[in-house]
């Protein structure tokens, strides 16, 4: 997943729990220029720190759990044991195979969990993501991740960019796969389900710029292109892949750029 604008919105503000997390919040507001909770303002949603975290909580009537990023415990920690290593749709995708590790540039990062199986799986990956809020919380997963003694080897694969992907050269080493994740516009209620999904596309809504972003891809010349897509949508800029893999609820279409 990836966010439309470079800047924050306006309806979130900075909170925290404990008096220790005062001066982290205070510093989160100032580089992202939002408010603080405690001043006053009717925000539809805080980024909280929460018991040694960082969280996107919705407020108001109707809300649902926070979001955060957690590479140690729950859907991580169960791929990472249980996920089905190299035999999984997204890295049958990436090309991955026994005594080979392609790089990765994850040009639309989200919440870090494919990123997190690729480096699980031996890959360093380049995440890039353009929304400060989303950013933030995997700057805050990846940090806590570091302390995680299993862990922590995974996390050293992985290196995150505050960037719009498509303003931003290549990384020194040019990656062997350029992945796509881009918020899809789901118009059905069952489709908004994931808090996670949900929430994210209220702040900031779908990215409208995903056909441009596949042809910036193209334009980099990797070894192949990979794009997570619901299954039944469309294929971005009307390019029909030479390769579709096919999960439970996603595809993966897998094209081969011959630059």
């Amino acid at each position: 997943m990836s966010i439309s604008l470079n800047q924050p919105p306006q309806d979130i503000a900075v909170s925290w729990q404990e008096e220790t997390d005062r001066s982290p919040a205070h510093a989160l507001a100032g580089r992202l220029h939002l408010p603080l909770a405690d001043q006053g303002t009717n925000a539809a949603f805080r980024l909280h720190f929460c018991r040694g975290r960082l969280e996107l909580q919705e407020c108001g009537a109707g809300k649902t759990g926070p979001v955060y990023v957690d590479f140690s415990r729950g859907k991580a920690e169960y791929r990472r044991l249980h996920g089905g290593g190299r035999n999984q749709p997204l890295a049958r995708a990436l090309g991955l195979k026994k005594g080979r590790c392609p790089r990765v540039l994850d040009a639309t990062a989200g919440l870090g969990r494919d990123a997190f199986v690729l480096a699980t799986l031996g890959c360093a990956v380049q995440l890039v993501e353009r929304s400060p809020i989303l950013h933030a919380l995997l700057e805050d997963g990846l940090h806590r991740g570091k302390d995680d003694n299993s862990i922590q080897k995974i996390i050293a694969r992985m290196t995150l960019t505050h960037a719009d992907a498509m303003q931003t050269q290549c990384p020194e080493h040019a990656p062997d796969v350029i992945y796509l994740d881009p918020m899809y516009p789901h118009r059905n209620k069952s489709s908004l389900v994931k808090k996670e999904m949900r929430q994210t596309r209220a702040l900031v809504g779908d990215d409208g710029d995903a056909d441009a972003l596949l042809d910036w891809a193209f334009s980099r010349c990797p070894g192949r292109v990979v794009v997570k897509r619901p299954k039944g949508a469309p294929f971005l800029g009307n390019k029909k892949p030479p390769l579709i893999i096919k999960g439970k609820s996603s595809r993966f279409d897998v094209y081969f750029p011959g630059c």
